[in-house]
């Protein structure tokens, strides 16, 4: 098992990457972030799978919950560092 952090993405944020070797290929999946998973035939394909899959998740994500809030709200971005 290895451990990687990495986050690139639009919420500029890093993320656990759990990377496990299965026979012939590499799972990854994350944590953080239930349901993202990736795989691949590197350690470096897997990661950037998951990173795919996680970018994923939380655009969809945020676009659900946005979809619910009113129009004739104030809305502001907030960074997280």
């Amino acid at each position: 098992m290895e451990y990687a952090s990495f986050g690139e993405g639009f919420m500029k944020n890093e993320f656990t990457a759990i990377i496990e070797r299965d026979g012939d290929w590499y799972i990854a999946y994350c944590p953080e972030i239930p349901g993202a998973n990736g795989q691949g035939r590197t350690k470096d394909e897997a990661r950037e799978n998951l990173a795919e899959a996680i970018e994923l998740i939380l655009e969809d994500r945020r676009e659900d919950a946005l979809r619910a809030v009113p129009p004739d709200v104030i809305r502001e971005t907030v960074t997280v560092k």
